[in-house]
């Protein structure tokens, strides 16, 4: 690692105060927008890793820009209708709304900062490998000529400049499009003419246009239309043209509980959304001071904090185009995800495998969802046996075969119920396209119950077997989305369990129904009801378990740790002697290591390869041991306003798999990065003599040997078998 070797990767937050503290000291507390900045800045530590592929190091920018881009529409969105609202309360870590969008907004521009840097150092490790990224100015007469050529015929006709005068009206201008600022003069006039020139991104060019077939030169597509000007502006001198961007509140959400058509209602506010408030305009370094306050002022922000100055590239999200190039050498080794091991696709039915030789503990994308996952929908779509099917879906691929065999199951005669969360941020479009899709085929649509998002992962297949009706379940920790399945890492449970059954049962009613009479589960966890409950009992169980000289244990791996009860819970737990590891990989408001109050906490964040996605929650329960894995991340959101589902993993093969999977996060060196208790994280040293090897790298190996290991044709023991 380059820029990040010596320094630690956090937000500037106070340092751990020297007074006691009392669990409801804002300073026990960090705050949850910088925190969310500070997994940035390890992305962006990835992006500056030289031991990283360089076009992995590319793509890694990509994200930092696109998801500054989603933390601009969602948190500062949010904060500034707080401001606008005038809420007084005061968040967890005890600061009020505008006094986070001024420290995010400083943490932000010194992000940037970084992130400019890092992409000057790409570009040239980029041109080195004959990748270049050029300036129309840069490129030779012929390439100019050709790309002069290719503006006249495929982009000029697409074009529609706007002037800003008494006779035209500011534009509208939309969230996160590319704009040019043209300021242009009659000869021999001085008024100057302000005009708005949007880039047809939605165009099916490329932002990226190639200059050459066969060499990897490229230019930026609003680089051609400022160097084509003059046929836009026939005989009038063109004084400046540069970019401006900006980012709109994505939070357009209206009560549910007062919605008589959900449907309707978040088909208005996807409306909405289009002309939410602006709270962000982006810059080109090259525009000048009076037309930064001129677009300010039009676009009702404050000059001097809601604008941002972009050196370099603007819109960097776009940058995953270069980061997709075809240079095996300059990506991460391949992986191809390999079967289950138990779970052959010789196997004529996969629900006798479940039922005999289940159940079975998925990982993704180690393991493949297309044989897993995907075939246990499309076998439940054409089995005869199979009466009915329901789940959950909460994001789905665009061309998602699970779409596909849900519909293949309504034609061939079976039951369907699919419970679609229409409020999947950035998502709502397309699943308003899906349930109406389903709907048309006469599957029974249902959009959750009123006032709770439906985030849990479930499919739940009733089969008439030889013997009766079984129930069968794929419980995960991810989206079924084939695409995301190849670059997250999940779990997801297929059973059998008859308890688990019934519950499924009580629970889909629950959904479909869409209020909440008294139900009782015999092993699921669901919230909003029952999960955090059951989550602080078990907590405070490895309390006494602890003072009872019964050594307590508690491990979570989660997305997000942002609870103030959870976190009060493990608080008191660790002054109690309760060893805590917990492994985080975004927002994290505990502080560990305190003395005296956090000591026996430590927390881990891992960057990698894949993101990290997958939830685990471990407790040693006296030597009683219990797993669980399932959708909900340690959020109010997920524990109090969602519909979650987790499940107890209670084979011994299976929990030996997950345990396996905690200790590789928790013990590897590369990828992974320990919290302090400012806030700040420290990249772990790498252990002398040991290969540097990520729990990612780890995995793809051991899910290869697993598999190898059962498919030799002699001496494969039954032994053996399970243990992969």
């Amino acid at each position: 690692m380059d820029e990040a070797d010596n320094r630690t990767t956090g937000a500037a937050q106070p340092d751990p105060p020297a007074i006691p503290l009392t669990l409801d000291s804002p300073e026990g507390y960090l705050n949850r927008e910088q925190s969310w900045l500070a997994f940035n800045r390890r992305v962006l530590a990835e992006a500056q890793n030289e031991r990283t592929p360089l076009l992995e190091r590319v793509n890694f920018l990509a994200i930092i820009g696109s998801n500054l881009d989603e933390f601009f529409m969602k948190r500062i969105g949010g904060l500034k209708q707080q401001v606008g609202a005038k809420v007084k309360q005061l968040s967890t870590d005890g600061r009020t709304p505008q006094q986070q969008i001024d420290e995010c907004c400083e943490a932000v521009r010194d992000l940037l900062s970084q992130q400019q840097c890092t992409e000057a150092r790409l570009l040239g490790l980029l041109a080195e490998e004959n990748i270049h990224i050029l300036a129309y100015k840069d490129l030779n007469r012929r390439q100019q000529e050709s790309m002069s050529a290719y503006f006249l015929e495929n982009i000029y006709p697409l074009l529609t400049p706007q002037g800003m005068d008494p006779a035209h009206p500011f534009p509208f201008i939309s969230n996160l499009s590319l704009n040019l600022l043209v300021s242009a003069r009659h000869q021999g006039d001085n008024h100057s003419h302000l005009s708005r020139i949007k880039i047809p991104t939605n165009s099916g060019i490329p932002r990226l246009v190639r200059v050459e077939a066969r060499r990897h030169v490229y230019v930026f597509f609003e680089d051609i239309i400022a160097n084509n000007l003059d046929v836009i502006f026939p005989g009038m001198v063109v004084e400046s043209c540069t970019r401006f961007r900006v980012t709109r509140n994505a939070i357009a959400e209206r009560q549910m509980d007062q919605a008589t058509d959900l449907l309707a209602m978040i088909e208005s506010a996807l409306r909405e959304r289009k002309f939410a408030e602006i709270v962000r305009l982006e810059v080109d370094a090259a525009m000048c001071h009076q037309h930064r306050i001129v677009l300010a002022s039009q676009l009702r922000l404050d000059s001097r904090k809601d604008v941002f100055v972009v050196e370099g590239i603007m819109a960097k999200r776009d940058l995953t185009e270069i980061a997709a190039i075809e240079r095996p050498a300059l990506h991460y080794p391949a992986h191809l995800p390999v079967e289950h091991p138990k779970i052959s696709r010789d196997a004529p039915n996969i629900f006798h495998l479940i039922r005999e030789e289940g159940p079975f503990l998925l990982h993704h994308p180690y393991q493949s969802f297309t044989a897993t996952v995907e075939r246990f929908l499309q076998e439940a779509s054409v089995d005869p046996k199979v009466l009915g099917i329901k789940m959950t879906l909460y994001r789905t691929s665009a061309n998602s075969q699970i779409i596909e065999y849900l519909l293949d199951a309504a034609r061939n005669g079976k039951q369907v119920a699919v419970v679609v969360e229409l409020m999947a941020r950035f998502d709502e479009s397309a699943n308003i396209h899906w349930a109406t899709h389903l709907e048309q085929a006469g599957i029974h649509v249902t959009y959750g119950v009123v006032g709770l998002k439906t985030h849990s992962k479930v499919i739940f297949v009733v089969r008439r077997d030889h013997d009766g009706l079984m129930r069968y379940a794929h419980i995960g920790t991810g989206n079924y989305n084939a695409v995301t399945a190849r670059q997250y890492c999940d779990l997801g449970l297929l059973t059998a369990d008859p308890d688990m059954g019934e519950d499924l049962t009580e629970f889909f009613n629950f959904l479909t129904l869409g209020y909440a009479p008294q139900r009782r589960y015999k092993k699921l966890l669901p919230s909003p009801h029952s999960l955090k409950k059951a989550l602080l009992e078990k907590i405070a169980r490895e309390i006494t378990h602890q003072k009872a000289g019964r050594t307590g244990l508690i491990q979570c791996k989660t997305n997000a740790l942002t609870d103030p009860d959870v976190i009060r819970a493990l608080y008191l737990a660790s002054q109690a002697g309760v060893r805590i590891d917990l492994i985080v990989r975004d927002s994290c408001l505990l502080r560990p290591g305190i003395p005296g109050f956090s000591d026996q906490i430590r927390v881990v964040s891992i960057v990698g390869r894949f993101l990290e996605h997958s939830r685990i929650y471990y407790f040693r329960n006296g030597g009683q041991e219990e797993y669980f894995i399932g959708s909900a991340d340690l959020m109010q959101r997920n524990l109090d306003r969602r519909v979650e589902l987790v499940t107890p993993v209670e084979n011994p093969a299976l929990t030996q798999q997950v345990r396996e999977i905690l200790d590789l996060c928790l013990e590897c060196s590369s990828g992974a990065w320990d919290m302090q208790a400012d806030g700040s994280y420290v990249p772990r040293p790498l252990q002398p003599g040991v290969e540097e090897r990520s729990a990612q790298e780890i995995l793809i190996e051991l899910n290869r040997k697993h598999l190898a290991k059962v498919q030799k044709p002699v001496k494969r023991s039954r032994r053996g078998a399970v243990q992969g």
